[in-house]
């Protein structure tokens, strides 16, 4: 009798230079290595991950990114600019994969231990898609999605509006009546994802990175995100860098499309 082989899961990190916020984010220095290097440093110390590759896109600016993943035997592939559903489906499909772990490429402070949680609950269940966002309680920048090669090309083949394809999965979690959506929250019913953010999209946002990397890093490459915590609760002057961001996102703009986001879940940045 011949096993039956275990489903590839391949984790898809979205990686480009061409942010209008903050120009060249991923290549900005943490611990003398790029961000997004770093990024997969922590990611590669996740056990459920599986192959890690960068989905760039085939802008020559970002001939970069190629140079650094080749440099660092890094699996990545280069696609679609805007299209990030269609970068995602063509990444999927050349590597193969049968389950699909999405993290954006400004989480550098993501714990590889909340990436394992969301691609357990995912394999121990019977959910279509799975993530820790709908609704969030991790700080911000701890972004994990997971779901199925079918499901992905069912959205690449049908999900239509600017934004679905813009980000890739709205198509499945904001439509709950049509796919089986399971939630991963934080161990202690607490909601950070409003003031705690470790994504980076603003200047501050890289300033308050760096210091948590200056101050945790030599201490232990692998901290997590209870040693950020204690961090930030002694330190309030590192906290505060980039706290008047915090609760700001995409879904500002999408509240008018968006059928299961409403303005609860996100902020306004005062220009």
């Amino acid at each position: 009798m011949e096993m039956e082989m275990e489903n590839k899961i391949v984790t898809i990190v979205q990686t480009r230079c061409g942010s209008s916020r903050l120009p060249n984010k991923v290549l900005l220095p943490l611990a003398d290595q790029p961000l997004f290097i770093r990024m997969h440093e922590r990611l590669m110390a996740s056990k459920l991950a599986g192959t890690i590759v960068i989905a760039t896109t085939t802008n020559k600016k970002d001939d970069v990114i190629e140079e650094l993943c080749l440099k660092a035997n890094i699996p990545y592939y280069r696609g679609h600019e805007t299209d990030l559903l269609d970068r995602y489906y063509w990444t999927a499909l050349v590597h193969e994969a049968d389950i699909i772990v999405k993290i954006p490429s400004d989480c550098p402070l993501i714990d590889p231990k909340i990436i394992d949680n969301a691609i357990q609950y995912y394999l121990d269940n019977d959910f279509d898609f799975v993530s820790n966002l709908h609704p969030a309680s991790y700080p911000d920048g701890n972004d994990i999605e997971v779901f199925s090669m079918n499901l992905l090309e069912d959205a690449w083949a049908n999900a239509m509006e600017n934004y679905e394809r813009e980000h890739a999965t709205p198509f499945f979690w904001d439509n709950p009546d049509k796919f089986n959506i399971g939630n991963v929250s934080m161990d202690d019913n607490q909601d950070y994802s409003m003031t705690h953010r470790f994504t980076i999209d603003y200047q501050e946002d890289y300033d308050f990175i760096k210091k948590v990397y200056d101050e945790l890093y030599p201490i232990n490459p692998m901290f997590g995100l209870d040693e950020i915590m204690n961090l930030l609760s002694e330190r309030k002057d590192i906290h505060s860098i980039n706290h008047h961001l915090a609760g700001i996102n995409w879904y500002r703009n999408h509240l008018k499309d968006l059928k299961t986001v409403d303005a609860s879940h996100t902020k306004v940045l005062a220009e």
